[in-house]
């Protein structure tokens, strides 16, 4: 098979914009300050305050130049997303809130960035607070051996209010002096190729693709492999939604066309042989296979010498699933490890729902929802799902689940379905015995259309106005939960041991 081969002359090398990526710790201001750039009410759409996924934006100003932003979430949770911008950025500011400390994790993003060997511009924000003390953050820098510009120093700063937009004039021309510097080139009349920054599932047009063009230009009917992923480019859009038909380098958008959602941080290339794409994708897929089962063997046979907590995760975001993945098995131990056997983007799935309970497995939903038919399947088999909004949350609650593990270990002995409920000094849940038997003071799980929103004591167990020790299957009983009152009709009480 002859194959054209693109040789990059300096002559063929044009001019492009930089790509900046955003750092810093959780609550700096790095969204805000994107917010002010952009004229855009980014924040309002984090959950929590929170970054939870790598956005790109192009933004292009009055006297005709353009950046493209990469604003990565702040929380050490991401650790593996940051490093990733870093792998495709040219220069990155990091925001330091100079009412606060250098934080670990700006600590962490400043190391991604040196270790990338991009440069660094620090963006010292909310001058605006009366506590506000950037020289504080300036002996920091210099106490990490990080001297700025204004002390002597190599780094560019700059003290800015995102909130207020002071001082981000001088940041951008600050960003684009730097770029200047760099001299930034690529070759736009090639087949394209590039970075996956982000994919998720959108349920009314199918995989949904944000990439980074970083040579060639990608046009609309382009057949492209991401990872182990390959297709037609049926629809291409910009940052903010408009139709496109071609992009430049350095730019970032959004395609559709691809048979599944690619791995955040995998590269991704254009070919004019469709057949040949489709081989190499299929190459990489049985590869991928094959690593998985190794792993999984290596997992199983840990296993046997250690107290074991399985895990199945589905998401929103392919980076989101990555970013939780990363956190969670960082917190196993020596003896207690978490073991994920599965994750994916999408809806939790009957499929889901059956892996986990042929392995014993937990299942994780991050802003995702479960389907009518998983959710029956789940009570059925008192499976456990638990749906999170907030990363901070599930490392948290998984970080207790660890520690607790032993305890983890329960014996379901009975559950009562909710039939209704009276409200008195505590609400009373009327409920009827469905299987087993509810015993008096024993501990419970409170679950709503298959997921467990509460865990708990049973505080009170009565037969009409007798209090019992205990009902069995097919009787009626009133049940009042210890410190918690929100009950709905058809939710189930679970009594384990």
């Amino acid at each position: 098979m002859n194959k054209k081969k693109f040789v990059c002359l300096e002559k063929d090398l044009k001019p492009r914009c930089p790509v900046v990526t955003i750092m810093g710790h959780v609550d700096h201001g790095k969204t805000s300050l994107l917010d002010y750039i952009r004229k855009t009410n980014v924040i309002a759409g984090e959950c929590g305050g929170i970054t939870q996924h790598i956005g790109a934006y192009n933004v292009k100003f009055k006297k005709g130049n353009s950046i493209t932003f990469l604003d990565t979430p702040g929380h050490e949770a991401f650790t593996s997303m940051r490093a990733r911008g870093t792998k495709i950025t040219d220069i990155v500011v990091v925001v330091i809130a100079t009412d606060d400390d250098v934080m670990p994790q700006t600590k962490e993003a400043i190391s991604h960035a040196q270790l990338a060997g991009v440069p660094i511009i620090f963006a010292l924000n909310k001058i605006d607070k009366i506590n506000s003390n950037p020289d504080k953050i300036r002996r920091q820098l210099s106490d990490m051996n990080l001297l700025l510009e204004e002390w002597g120093g190599k780094y560019k700063s700059q003290e800015i209010s995102a909130k207020l937009g002071k001082g981000i004039d001088k940041l951008l021309d600050k960003i684009l002096l730097e770029a200047e510097i760099l001299n930034l080139k690529a070759n736009p009349n090639k087949p394209a190729a590039g970075t996956v920054i982000e994919a998720f599932l959108d349920k009314g047009r199918g995989y949904c693709t944000t990439i980074l063009i970083q040579e060639g230009t990608l046009k609309l009917g382009d057949y492209v492999v991401a990872g182990t992923f390959h297709g037609k480019i049926k629809v291409i859009l910009d940052d903010i939604g408009n139709n496109i038909q071609k992009v430049l380098p350095s730019k970032p958008v959004k395609i559709l066309g691809l048979n599944g959602a690619p791995t955040s941080g995998e590269r991704f290339k254009v070919f004019k042989n469709e057949k040949e794409a489709k081989q190499l994708a299929s190459i990489r897929s049985n590869l991928k296979k094959e690593q998985n089962g190794q792993s999984q063997s290596k997992s199983k046979s840990k296993s046997k010498r250690e107290e074991e907590l399985k895990l199945i995760i589905k998401g929103d975001m392919d980076g989101s699933v990555e970013a939780i993945t990363y956190s969670l098995e960082k917190l196993s131990t020596d003896s207690r490890i978490i073991n994920i056997i599965y994750k994916n983007i999408g809806l939790i799935t009957e499929s889901d729902v059956l892996l986990a309970k042929a392995s014993n497995a937990i299942i994780v939903g991050f802003n995702v929802k479960c389907t009518l038919k998983a959710k029956m399947i789940a009570t059925k088999n008192n499976l456990e799902i638990r749906l999170y909004h907030i990363i901070y949350d599930i490392i948290n609650d998984f970080q207790k689940s660890l520690n607790g593990i032993k305890e983890k270990k329960v014996t379901v002995i009975g559950n009562a379905e909710i039939i209704n409920f009276f409200k008195r000094k505590q609400t009373i849940a009327g409920c009827l015995i469905r299987n087993g038997k509810i015993i008096r003071n024993s501990k419970i799980r409170l679950i709503r259309d298959g997921v467990v929103i509460y865990t708990g004591e049973l505080n009170s167990l009565k037969r009409f106005q007798d209090d019992v020790k205990e009902v069995n299957k097919g009787y009626e009983c009133g049940i009042i939960i210890k410190d918690y009152n929100d009950f709905k009709i058809g939710d189930i009480i679970e009594c384990y041991l």
